[in-house]
């Protein structure tokens, strides 16, 4: 004889039930901690817990150093040093020069990335789509030759760029040499000596030291695209212009997105650029920009707690303009697959 307890009975049916309407066993309860074994603790520490840590001390820190030494007057070779508060950057925002040269950072902000891109988006289409118009959708014949050739510039290093080209551009130098031998007659003429030129021709050098890398760049990011929908576009009529607009270009937006804020960078700082190109900042400091303005306010002036303030003033800008253009393509993608949907 078996006896059975009713709340025994009771909760048998009530989980058998349970099982039978769900099919499956009750989920654990997801309060329950995972089980700190040392292979978790250690990938935690390794993947985890050391980048933070590098992080913290070689970005975070000195950031908030500087943040510090800019409300000083620090001099950069005394351990004395008076804490002055916000005068630093008052003072900033009344210096004409600084302002002039926040002014120079902003149009190579604006100017070199637009102008990179378009160029390296130009060439980069050319070499994988730019082709015949029937049969596979291909590039330009010896496109190989061209990526090699359009990289080269990168793999100089930047300083020697600027020099090189601080000698072409001089009076004597070699582009007055071949403007002569086509008939321009340029009476020796100074490009980085000029404030209607010096800007321009800067731009230029780091546009040219730049296309050859984002060209690639946008090369590999076209390969992505699915062959299948280039050659839908083709069937369609769409052309080559259409097909990059239209196709090619919403589906690299990421790529476009992450090579503008690196080239934005870029132009934020441009210190070996102008450096190796107008040491003295340009004619009226035409060329002159805020990390060049920082290195001779510490190194020439000793005022290390102005200089600060330029980095942080610098730093604040770049963040600033990371999050506009993160923003501008996000705002883009949102309204394109609005209209998709």
């Amino acid at each position: 004889m078996t006896l059975n307890a009713p709340g025994l009975d009771a909760a048998l049916d009530t989980s058998a039930v349970v099982t039978a309407r769900t099919g499956r066993r009750k989920a654990p309860r997801a309060g329950l901690r995972r089980r700190m074994t040392f292979d978790y603790v250690s990938f935690l520490l390794v993947f985890l817990g050391l980048p933070v840590a590098i992080f913290l001390i070689f970005v975070i820190s000195p950031f908030i150093q500087a943040v510090y030494y800019a409300m000083t007057n620090w001099t950069g070779f005394s351990p004395n040093m008076d804490f002055v508060g916000v005068d630093n950057f008052v003072k900033l925002f009344q210096d004409p020069t600084f302002l002039q040269a926040m002014g120079n950072n902003v149009l190579l902000a604006i100017v070199v990335p637009l102008i990179t891109i378009v160029i390296a988006l130009i060439f980069a289409s050319m070499i994988t789509v730019g082709g015949p118009s029937h049969g596979q959708v291909r590039g330009l014949t010896g496109s190989s030759f061209y990526r090699v050739v359009s990289f080269f510039p990168y793999v100089i290093p930047a300083i020697v760029i600027a020099i090189l080209w601080n000698m072409i551009y001089t009076p004597s130098g070699l582009l007055n040499g071949l403007l002569g031998v086509i008939g321009v007659d340029t009476n020796g003429f100074a490009w980085l000596g000029d404030a209607r030129t010096a800007m321009g021709a800067t731009i230029f050098v780091i546009v040219w030291s730049m296309v050859g890398f984002y060209m690639v760049l946008f090369i590999a990011a076209i390969k992505g695209v699915p062959s299948e929908t280039l050659e839908a576009a083709r069937i369609d009529g769409a052309g080559r212009f259409r097909t990059v607009t239209s196709i090619i270009l919403p589906q690299i937006r990421d790529n476009v997105q992450t090579a503008y804020i690196y080239l934005g960078i870029l132009a934020l700082d441009a210190f070996v650029y102008m450096v190796g190109l107008n040491s003295t900042g340009g004619p009226g400091n035409s060329t002159l920009v805020m990390s060049q303005y920082l290195f001779r306010t510490a190194f020439e002036k000793g005022q290390f707690g102005l200089a600060s303030a330029m980095g942080v003033v610098l730093a604040v800008i770049t963040l600033l303009f990371a999050a506009i253009v993160i923003g501008v393509f996000r705002l883009i993608g949102g309204k394109d697959e609005g209209g998709r949907s």
